[in-house]
């Protein structure tokens, strides 16, 4: 089902929906780059005090922290996640440990100055570093700065992945799963993608007119919660609603344990709560617990309850059967819930999801921003 009003933002819409297919081809060509890949990632994974940092700026920093949790577990190794714009303005004391370091750069356009600035600092502050780009910009000034590094290896997502909407979102799931396949490949992530795309499907189709109807309430605060890796999820939720409703719609994000800890203040009658609840049965139980609680503070049709693991006794909203799959491959499903109904907000506001910031307040690409030398700095 879809929103009559989608076609007149007919980007961001279908940007939202395409993505079960550029899923399809991120894997493909993630098969067809394994050796490649594996040749250049191997040595230095192979290192024992290896470090690896995912960075990237807004949103493509929070798909680095979907991503670190359970890369941590899997690698067995020290995996950090790292906003290009902290590493900017503290260099020498992000890439203040000189071990060998793979900087994994996620960026839709490649044109924002901290992603430049980020590995060029990387190069000059550690001795031994190579650099994993994945960007959706063929044409960026990352891209072109890496292509022809020998110390380098560029990944470019489906053309179609360079949103022209304002907000990212098919660029979002489209980086976080080829990060996902290129940097731990025995994690099936291939095999789940045509599992996943159907779950994204069934959900635009079956529950578009839900969200549709809580965008009708126009609420003016809605809270985000989700543990390990569905943290960084839940942050990239609040500012997908952030952005696509210009600001008119307070959202917040934090992890089930978390926003009890004097979060939970931003509450009031009234506010929206999505949970977006783990496939790991231990951490499973935190998010249900706080899912519990909202509903006996909020009522029952505030609360939004995002599972892959279905139960007789929960209210919850179940996305496929995916019970078996690792929470940042449930990730992806479960953006498209957060992005769907972040248009919709932004329609029911009567904005323009595509350019919510038609005066110019913010842009897709940021610009402006000055990059000061490290040379002669103390």
């Amino acid at each position: 089902m879809t929103d009559g009003r989608e076609a007149n933002n007919p980007a961001t819409a279908a940007e939202i929906r395409q993505q079960p297919q550029l899923w399809k081809l991120v894997a493909a060509e993630a098969e067809l780059r394994r050796s490649s890949m594996d040749a250049f990632l191997r040595p230095l994974l192979s290192e024992q005090r290896a470090r690896v940092v995912l960075t990237g700026a807004g949103t493509s920093a929070f798909a680095g922290q979907v991503l670190a949790p359970a890369l941590t577990g899997r690698l067995r190794r020290r995996v950090d996640a790292v906003a290009t714009t902290d590493i900017v303005t503290s260099p020498r004391e992000v890439l203040g440990e000189d071990v060998p370091t793979l900087l994994v750069s996620l960026a839709r356009s490649g044109d924002s100055p901290e992603s430049t600035a980020t590995t060029a600092f990387a190069d000059e502050l550690l001795s031994d570093v190579r650099h994993v780009v994945i960007t959706c910009n063929r044409h960026g000034q990352l891209a072109k700065a890496h292509s022809e590094r020998a110390d380098s290896l560029v990944l470019f997502m489906p053309a179609a992945a360079n949103d022209r909407g304002f907000a990212m979102t098919s660029s979002f799931t489209s980086m976080l799963l080829a990060a996902q396949l290129a940097l731990d490949p025995d994690s099936s992530g291939g095999r789940y993608v045509d599992q996943l795309g159907a779950a994204a499907s069934q959900l635009l189709t079956e529950r578009t007119g839900q969200l549709a109807g809580l965008a009708g309430r126009r609420y003016r605060r809605v809270v985000y919660l989700g543990s390990g890796a569905l943290t960084g999820l839940a942050r990239e939720a609040a500012l997908k609603l952030l952005e696509l409703t210009a600001g008119q719609v307070i959202s917040y994000w934090d992890s089930p344990l978390g926003f009890r800890h004097g979060p939970k203040a931003v509450l009031e009658q009234g506010t929206l709560c999505f949970v977006f609840v783990s496939t790991d049965p231990y951490s499973r139980r935190y998010d249900q617990d706080i899912a519990d609680e909202l509903r006996r503070a909020l009522g029952d049709e505030h609360v939004v309850e995002v599972s892959a693991q279905a139960a007789d006794d929960r209210s919850a909203w179940y996305i496929g059967d995916l019970g078996h799959v690792p929470d940042p491959l449930v990730a992806l499903p479960y953006a498209v819930v957060a992005q769907q109904f972040a248009l919709l907000a932004s329609l029911e506001l009567g904005l323009t999801p595509d350019n919510p910031f038609p005066s110019g307040e913010l842009s897709r690409v940021v610009r402006g921003v000055g990059i000061y030398p490290l040379r002669g700095q103390t």
